[in-house]
């Protein structure tokens, strides 16, 4: 009888174990080197190109542009946060926008309700308003807008400058703080 040699067999195992071997210790090496995260650092969600309808008994009365949104609901106050802006859009019961917000930015922080919009910030009321200020507040729970910058409102028959004002969240019932403007007067 005549004895076979395998040594190719055992070569082929040899050189699994050690590329095997050397793969877990580069893996290992590399698992080391990075950094944990802790998690209410980290965005739970992260939406990009996102368009959606808000609901009130099932009729759709808002529309939420954004082409960024990043949701921190781990984080020790949890947020919202627009890094490229959004754009809220009111709708009558005919399905047609009768007002609307857009910012650069914006951050919504969740509790207390309260939304912070930045940057180039144009919103235009039921009465075709339009305001224009680099940073407003709307308070959801108070039912409240506001802002303490310099603010531009322009109506129909007049554009009215201040620095900052206080309205319902339509924005129909404002009070403008320090105004300046030229007004019509009617003989």
């Amino acid at each position: 009888m005549k004895r076979k040699n395998n040594h190719n067999g055992s070569f082929s195992i040899a050189a699994a174990i050690i590329v095997a071997a050397i793969c877990l210790l580069s893996c290992t090496e590399k698992m080391d080197s990075v950094p944990a995260v802790e998690r209410s650092k980290r965005a739970s969600l992260h939406a990009l190109d996102v368009q959606t309808l808000v609901s009130d008994s099932g009729v759709v009365r808002y529309r939420v542009n954004t082409k960024e949104w990043f949701v921190y609901d781990k984080a020790e106050d949890p947020y919202w946060d627009f890094p490229s802006g959004l754009r809220l859009e009111r709708f009558d019961p005919q399905k047609n926008v009768d007002a609307e917000i857009q910012s650069n930015y914006a951050i919504y922080k969740t509790e207390p309700k309260l939304w912070d919009l930045r940057d180039s910030v144009k919103a235009v009321n039921l009465e075709g308003e339009q305001f224009e200020c680099d940073q407003l507040f709307w308070d959801e729970k108070a039912e409240r807008v506001y802002s303490n910058g310099k603010i531009k409102i322009t109506q129909k028959d007049r554009v009215i400058y201040g620095k900052g004002f206080d309205s319902n969240q339509t924005l129909t019932k404002y009070t403008i703080k320090n105004p300046e403007g030229i007004f019509p007067i009617r003989e």
